[in-house]
């Protein structure tokens, strides 16, 4: 991980406005232009706080100069240490600055609130009503949460638990897999359609707060050691329970609890989406995100290889760790005879809309394989455009054929690397799986 020297620009002032990178957005939202400065930004870290639900998800970023231009990086802690997320593509107007956020449709328009302060919006594009969740950052080097005072003895939140969330027929499980080391806490949950990515925060007496902002999605989990108040007198509980609350980005809500498990499995990925009986190939053809071509897995190009086909879109943070490993595996790995086909299911329908999204992904994540636009993100669109597939969940799923062109295998999600050791088992499934395929 490389850091900026500490105080190399720490009297210097970065002015957004030197930044030229064009945003395709239309919203207006977008800085625009005025007779006011735009704000200018220390280099150094800086911590940002979004306010939603009643609720403060904080996140921190770092600002550094490169080649002259300035750049943000959203820092995001877990098991295996910091990711650090690169937006550059910046640009002011006016009193305004909007910082695009990484490979997703969203950004953060500020204005300056004074020295060293920020205030302004996280806004996301790509969905149907407008999206905007009020923020404000503080320059300078600061913990995620400030610290809290507890009169009560430090509690214990590390290890292996074995989570459920929501109420009744909207109740999924989850693993929640944290490490601490005194009052601060790391790690995840894992769930049967992806894991919630890196988590890090804070342990003030029985409580636990953990959050991460990607971007795409902003995540707030809070727990108690016990039941709240009042305390339902009908109900037992068990020793060492969490309850708690899982806040996500602007209306996302939903309570869980946990209770420590180190056996604690969810159920295998490799059995939840599945063929329909009497299928054992997929027939698709979509148009590929380079225009004038089409992609199928009959194509002279993958006849005779192993191919692994990625569903995946641009708007999906899970799918983004998943590309970050398969893109350079790729790389080192197609000249054994296999090929990779990326489907795209995107937010718009709309091939002008949605295929320079898909594009722009291909280009940042250095994707040397094909990508196809696919349909819509939803499980409905899927099974419309997959018709032989059954019960899909979640993006990103990823589907094996053999050489000749058969399903072998359909894995429901990925565990990123935020995940720990799931993250290496993930890994080391799907090479198993290629060499498997590649020797028949």
């Amino acid at each position: 991980m490389k850091l900026t020297p500490a105080y190399l620009l720490a009297t210097a002032a970065l002015g957004l406005g030197l930044a030229g990178c064009s945003s395709p957005s239309t919203s207006s939202e977008t800085a625009t232009g005025g007779s006011a400065a735009a704000p200018t930004l220390t280099p150094g870290p800086w911590r940002g706080v979004l306010a939603t639900q009643g609720q403060e998800i904080p996140f921190l970023f770092e600002v550094k100069t490169e080649a002259d231009k300035p750049v943000v990086y959203l820092i995001n802690a877990g098991l295996n240490g910091e990711e650090r997320l690169r937006c550059d593509d910046i640009k002011s107007a006016g009193d305004s600055t909007t910082i695009r956020l990484h490979a997703f449709d969203a950004a953060l328009v500020v204005r300056a609130d004074g020295t060293g302060k920020l205030k302004g919006t996280w806004v996301k594009y790509d969905t149907k009503d407008p999206y905007r969740v009020p923020l404000t950052a503080t320059a300078g080097a600061q913990e995620l949460f400030p610290a809290a005072k507890s009169s009560e003895k430090t509690g214990s939140f590390g290890g292996t638990w074995r989570a459920n969330f929501g109420e009744g027929e909207e109740s999924y499980p989850a693993t929640g897999v944290f490490t601490q080391k005194g009052d601060k806490l790391t790690g995840t949950f894992l769930t049967t359609t992806g894991d919630y990515r890196y988590l890090s925060g804070q342990v003030s007496g029985q409580d636990m707060r953990v959050s991460t902002f990607d971007g795409s999605h902003a995540f707030l989990f809070t727990a108690h050691n016990g039941p709240k108040e009042p305390v339902d007198i009908t109900k037992e509980y068990a020793p060492n329970t969490l309850f708690g609350d899982f806040y996500s980005g602007k209306a996302g809500h939903e309570t869980w609890t946990a209770v420590p498990d180190p056996k604690a499995k969810l159920p295998d990925a490799d059995t939840l989406t599945y063929l329909k009986k009497g299928e054992s190939r997929l027939n698709f053809k979509f148009p590929n995100v380079i225009a004038g071509s089409s992609i199928s897995p009959t194509d002279p190009k993958y006849r005779g290889k192993v191919v692994v086909l990625q569903i995946l879109g641009s708007w999906c943070p899970n799918c983004m760790d998943e590309t970050n490993f398969l893109a350079p595996w790729y790389e080192k790995n197609k000249a054994r005879g296999v090929e990779i086909i990326g489907l795209g299911y995107e937010r718009s329908g709309d091939y002008a809309v949605s295929v320079p999204k898909l594009r722009s992904m291909r280009e940042r994540f250095k994707m040397g394989y094909d990508v196809a636009f696919a349909g819509v993100s939803n499980k409905d669109s899927v099974a419309q455009s997959l018709p032989q597939l059954a019960k899909f969940l979640a993006f990103p799923t990823t589907i094996f054929l053999d050489k000749k062109g058969n399903v072998r295998k359909i894995h429901t999600g990925f565990s990123g690397p935020g995940t720990g050791k799931y993250y290496q088992e993930e890994i080391d499934g799907f090479n198993q799986t290629i060499d498997k395929l590649l020797k028949e």
